[in-house]
């Protein structure tokens, strides 16, 4: 419990991890590869922000304009929380999924707090109140100010139980830990240097930060992650980091990955 909530509280504002990019001696990268007439768009964190998803799609579907192969859409997870309106997001991907489009949505660590609250609201879970899930529940109409004042924390578990959609429970219950395509590896937060990726635990594909960040270690494949925010998309041989941290900057990122070739849409940037 300890090293989960150390997790929620340092890393909320704007970080650039600013290590060297060299490869470790012995260490061979990973090329960049995905099978021909395959293209990969992969959205970071989005919380909440349902302004900036609806206008990423946009981006996307004019972007994938003449493109006649498989068109896939993944998605990193953290969905919720920080901004106004975690339920329209979640309304959006399970209603309205792009067309045409395979699509992944990845569990983030602030879906799988929300799970946990709901379970028990006086363990871990309980913190997740504390980092965006406030937000959450006032976007589900959830009465919070009683509930608050008296620390009533199984009322508030049971009001959200009942103002939850079924739907939304079962697609946050649905959703995988990672995905991978040609030679990169989709999870949230990252994986542990050392562990094989079939060996990874769930913890650390959820909230592991430094240890992975900081590592230059290649890996089976390249990782692409969200999770610890950056001001701009992280680049480098082991790693691609496209969390660009929305909910504040207004810039939702989508890597977008063909064949050999890696580009970026973003909000804010005209495309």
């Amino acid at each position: 419990m300890i090293k989960l909530l150390q997790q929620w509280l340092g890393r909320s504002e704007l970080v650039n991890t600013g290590h060297a990019s060299e490869e470790i001696p012995g260490i061979e990268a990973v090329s960049a590869s995905l099978p021909p007439g395959r293209r990969v768009y992969c959205i970071g964190d989005i919380h909440g922000r349902l302004d900036l998803l609806e206008e990423l799609h946009d981006m996307i579907l004019n972007d994938c304009t003449g493109f006649e192969g498989t068109r896939v859409v993944v998605y990193l997870g953290d969905y919720i929380d920080r901004g106004a309106q975690s339920k329209q997001v979640l309304d959006l991907l399970i209603e309205k999924p792009l067309d045409g489009f395979e699509t992944v949505h990845l569990l983030g660590n602030h879906e799988h707090a929300m799970l946990d609250f709901l379970k028990n609201p006086s363990g871990v879970g309980a913190a997740w109140l504390s980092f965006g899930g406030q937000v959450t529940c006032m976007s589900y109409g959830v009465g919070l100010g009683k509930v608050m004042m008296s620390m009533d924390l199984e009322l508030l578990r049971e009001e959200l139980e009942e103002k939850l959609p079924q739907s939304h429970l079962d697609f946050m219950n649905s959703m995988p830990l990672s995905h991978t395509e040609g030679s990169y590896y989709f999870v949230h937060a990252g994986i542990r240097p050392d562990v094989p990726i079939e060996d990874q635990d769930i913890g650390d594909m959820l909230w592991i930060r430094d240890e992975f960040t900081s590592s230059r270690q290649c890996h089976q494949f390249i990782v692409v992650h969200g999770h610890t925010i950056s001001m701009e998309v992280e680049n480098l041989p082991n790693r691609i980091g496209i969390d660009t941290g929305a909910y504040q900057t207004g810039m939702l990122t989508a890597l977008v990955l063909e064949g050999s070739e890696q580009r970026l849409l973003q909000t804010g940037r005209g495309g």
